[in-house]
Parts: C-alpha cells; structure tokens; sequence
C-alpha cells in the first residue's frame, strides 16, 4: 500500500484517527461513549451515572467532542437543558459488542404522537419482530399530513391510525424510547426500561427536508438498537 500517493489526505486520516484512539484511551471517557451507545444523557447525568466531578465531566466532553465522538444540542424542551450524543460513525467498530435489551414491546413516545414517535414506529415495524407502538403525553387529534407524506416517500406504513396518550398505551413490560426532549423532562419516574433519544422536531421547520431528516436519523439509530432488542426468555416451570 502507497501511503504517499495523496500524503496530505493520508496524514489527516491518521491524525483524526490517533486523536478518537487517545480521546478513548481514558477510562472515563470510554465509559461516557459506552454509555451514550444506545441513548443521549443530559451532562448533569452523565456526571451522576458515571460518579465523575463536574468540572472534569467538562474536560472529557470538550476531549471527546475535540476528536469528534461526541456532540452536544440544545434542550427544545428545557432550552435551561442540553444533551450529550454519540456519533456513531465515528465508533464504528471500536466498541466492545453491546449486551441485549429484553422487553416485550417497544414504546416511542413524543408530546404530540403525530410525527417523531409515528415515524419511528413504522420504522421499528419493518426492522425488528418485537411488537411496537407509539403513543404522547398531549397528543393532538390528527397524525401530521407531512409525517404520512414522509412515510410515503421512505416507503414505510405508518401503523396507528390516530395518535394516542401514553398512559393508555403503556404495559409495565415495555420499553420506553422517547424521541422528544420534551416527554424525557416531563415523563415521570416508571418501571419501565428507558431510553432517549434526543431527535429535533420537524414540525418546527415544517419542510419536507425536516422531515426526511428525521427519517434518517431515526433510521439509523433503530437500525443500531433494534438487533440488540429481544422478547424475555420464558421461565421454566417449576415442579
């Protein structure tokens, strides 16, 4: 192999990546992309799951964030909030495999249950056998005509008919995976198994492009999850 053929390209490869090798060469900040695998965590929590000061909680993101493993977005809940995501291109294949996730179902939950939540429903559908539905903690009477236009477009079928509360959806078995700042603050405390994922509202930006962007992400993030996601192992019967 040339190296030499285009040094300048080959060099800044190197260098990027001997920069994701050191900036995951500390315990702590393995730790804090392991833990940012399957979801984004506010740094307040990160700081407390993890037992790390806050001040050096700041030191490692800036770190992971430097070699580009990391990024932070504004809260559209608690815009007072920000979340910590993992750029998964970025570890592909640096990680230890991922242990599975056991649950019966798999609930998305946003506020409105008319975009996000629908959207990665049909998508969870068509890539995984563990039953799935959506629900929101408001949800408003109608799904939006540009998440069923989106749907087309991706070529997914949206399953719920009309948007539904999470109260009369939700089972203790399942697991939650809210895609919306918003319920992740809101939400209380369950039994449930929990996940988040902190996905920008299209209907803010209200354009196709919003939307399509959505698609992928969530896409790409299900793609991830859903092959770790399995139905609980039946408990034999005792004699």
């Amino acid at each position: 192999m040339n190296i030499e053929a285009n040094p300048a390209r080959g060099t800044r490869t190197l260098e990027a990546r001997a920069q994701v090798f050191a900036a995951l060469g500390d315990p702590a900040r393995l730790a804090i992309v392991e833990l940012l695998r399957d979801q984004d965590v506010a740094p307040h929590a990160l700081g407390a799951q993890l037992d790390i000061p806050s001040n050096l909680l700041s030191h490692h993101l800036r770190v992971l964030e430097a070699a580009g493993l990391v990024a932070r977005t504004r809260s559209q809940g608690d815009g007072r909030r920000s979340y910590v995501s993992l750029n998964q291109d970025a570890v592909d294949g640096l990680l230890d495999a991922a242990s599975a996730i056991h649950a019966k179902r798999v609930v998305f939950v946003c506020t409105k249950n008319s975009a996000r939540s629908i959207l990665a429903e049909a998508i969870w559908a068509g890539a995984s056998d563990i039953p799935v539905t959506s629900a929101g903690t408001h949800p408003v009477e109608a799904i939006n005509p540009r998440t069923r236009k989106a749907a087309t477009r991706a070529h997914l079928t949206i399953v719920r008919d009309t948007p539904a509360l999470v109260e009369q959806v939700l089972r203790p078995d399942d697991l939650i995976i809210s895609v919306c700042d918003g319920v992740n603050e809101e939400l209380p405390e369950l039994p449930n198994g929990r996940l988040h994922w902190s996905v920008p509202d299209p209907v803010r930006e209200g354009t196709d492009a919003a939307f399509n962007r959505v698609v992928r992400e969530l896409t790409q993030r299900i793609e991830s999850l859903a092959p770790r996601v399995h139905a609980p192992r039946a408990r034999k019967a005792t004699s």
